[in-house]
């Protein structure tokens, strides 16, 4: 479903270790938004949802639910580390466009709601 690149499980392998949070997993999802309809998020937990697909990938566990899913199949979590604007990234071979910030996108099923970066 979903790919983590070395860099980013490296970084995420970092954070878990530094808030001392070993045994959390990786929720991975979309939500309507953003300046291109919907928006990616990640965040960690501590348990998964019902209906959630659960993969482990080098020891940690990624969350993904239902709708979430559709939308975000065959896309990969990188880790990009530039002087201005580092940071995850996501590799989404389902969006048809993206906005400029990289962090919404707009999908060949449409939906979401577009509204202004950073909300």
């Amino acid at each position: 479903m979903i790919n983590v690149s070395d860099g980013a499980m490296s970084q995420l392998k970092g954070l878990m270790v530094q808030q001392n949070e070993s045994t959390l997993g990786l929720r991975v999802f979309v939500s309507p938004g953003g300046c291109s309809g919907f928006q990616y998020g990640m965040r960690f937990e501590d348990t998964p949802m019902q209906g959630d697909s659960i993969e482990t990938r080098d020891g940690i566990q990624v969350y993904v639910d239902e709708y979430s899913a559709q939308y975000l199949e065959g896309a990969e979590i990188d880790f990009v580390d530039e002087l201005m604007g580092g940071g995850f990234t996501i590799h989404n071979p389902n969006a048809v466009t993206s906005c400029s910030c990289g962090q919404s996108f707009t999908s060949a099923q449409e939906g979401g709601s577009v509204r202004a970066c950073g909300n």
